[in-house]
C-alpha cells in the first residue's frame, strides 16, 4: 500500500486534465509494460493509447518492452511487482491472462486477484486457412475429411492458437494432430508448402499470403465478415453455433491500486477509446476497437478462462 503522500501526489497528477480545483502536474512518468518484443501484436495499441493517456493526463507516459518467459510472464511479474500507484501499466493479452493458467504449472501470479481492468483497447480476428491447392474449399469439406482421418494435422504459434483449434474441432467433433511451432512465420511457411493440412492464426499474418494466392483462408472468427475478406465466411455462419474468437489488448493496473487512482485512469481512458482517432488506428490495423470498462472486463475474462479451461480438460491438456 502506498503511504497517504505518495497518493495524494500521484491523484494530483491523475485529477489535472479533469480540471479538480488546485490539482498540479507531475513530472513522473507512467510506465506501460509490453510483455512480448518490440513488433508484435500488442506493440501498436500500447504506443497509440500510452501517447494519448500522456495527453489526458499531462503526464509522462513510455512504453516498455519487457519480454521474456512465458507468453509474456516476465513483464507481466514486472507489473504485480510494481508499486501499486498507478504509475505501472501492463499491456495485457489472453496468452498471459487467460492461457497461462491453464498451461503453465505453478504460475507466479494470479491473473483475476493480482491485477484489475482498466480498459479495453482492441480486439483481432483469427482465421482457418488451408494449403492454395487444398482440396477443402469451405469449413465443411475440411470437417468432414478430418472426421473420417483424424491424422491430418494442423498447427499454431502458441497455446492460444492450439486452444483456438481444439476449441473449433471439440464444436466440429473431430480430432486432429497438433504441431506446434514457434511464430506465425514458420506456421504459414509450412502451410503454403502444403506441410500442414490446416492452421489456426491470427488473421493480420495470413492476410499477405492469403491475398498472394499462397493460402486459402476458409473462416474467420469474428461475429461478422471481416471488412477486408467480405467473400470469406465467419465460422460462425458456416454452421458452428457460438465460435467467436478474438484476441484481444487491454490496460490493467495491480489489483491493489487505490481505488481512486484507479478511477482517474478509468476516466481518463474511456473518452479515448470512443474517439474518431482510436477508430482510425484500428481500421489501420486491420483490428476493431474493444471499448470495455473494468466491470465487462473482469466477466469477459473470467467467461473466456472458463471456456478455455473446459476445452484443455477435454483434450487432456495439462498445466506444465
Amino acid at each position: 500500500m502506498i503511504d497517504e503522500m505518495r497518493r495524494r501526489s500521484v491523484l494530483a497528477a491523475l485529477a489535472a486534465p479533469f480540471g479538480l480545483a488546485h490539482a498540479q502536474a507531475d513530472a513522473r512518468t507512467i510506465r506501460v509494460i509490453v510483455p512480448f518484443g518490440p513488433g508484435g501484436g500488442s506493440d501498436p495499441p500500447a504506443r497509440f493509447f500510452g501517447a494519448r493517456l500522456a495527453e489526458a493526463l499531462r503526464q509522462p507516459v513510455i512504453v516498455e518492452n519487457r519480454p521474456g518467459g512465458i507468453s509474456g510472464s516476465i513483464g507481466t511479474m514486472a507489473v504485480k511487482n510494481a508499486p501499486a500507484d498507478g504509475l505501472t501499466i501492463l499491456v495485457a493479452s489472453m496468452s498471459p491472462l487467460v492461457v497461462n493458467p491453464i498451461v503453465v504449472k505453478d504460475l507466479p501470479y494470479d491473473p483475476l486477484n493480482d491485477f484489475k481492468p482498466i480498459s479495453g483497447l482492441t480486439k483481432t480476428t483469427n482465421a482457418i486457412v488451408v494449403p492454395a491447392d487444398s482440396p477443402h474449399k469451405d469449413l465443411a469439406s475440411l470437417v468432414k475429411a478430418s472426421r473420417t482421418n483424424d491424422k491430418l494435422n494442423a498447427g499454431g504459434s502458441s497455446a492460444l492458437f492450439q486452444l483456438g483449434a481444439l476449441w473449433f474441432a471439440s464444436l466440429a467433433g473431430f480430432r486432429f494432430t497438433y504441431a506446434p511451432y514457434k511464430s506465425v512465420g514458420q506456421v504459414l511457411t509450412d502451410v503454403a508448402g502444403g506441410n500442414l493440412d490446416w492452421a489456426f492464426v491470427d488473421l493480420g499474418g495470413a492476410l499477405p499470403l492469403a491475398k498472394a494466392g499462397r493460402v486459402r483462408m476458409l473462416g474467420t472468427t469474428g461475429e461478422q465478415r471481416h471488412r477486408t475478406l467480405p467473400e470469406v465466411p465467419t465460422v460462425l455462419e458456416s454452421g458452428w453455433k457460438d465460435f467467436v474468437f478474438h484476441s484481444w489488448i487491454t490496460f490493467h493496473v495491480r489489483a491493489d491500486t487505490p481505488p481512486d487512482i484507479t478511477r482517474r485512469l478509468v476516466e481518463a481512458m474511456r473518452p479515448i477509446v470512443h474517439s474518431d482517432a482510436a477508430r482510425d488506428f484500428a481500421r489501420q490495423a486491420d483490428a476493431e476497437l474493444f471499448p470495455l470498462g473494468p466491470e465487462e472486463l473482469v466477466r469477459h475474462q473470467r467467461e473466456e478462462l472458463q471456456r478455455f479451461q473446459r476445452v484443455a480438460r477435454a483434450a487432456g491438456i495439462q498445466a506444465q
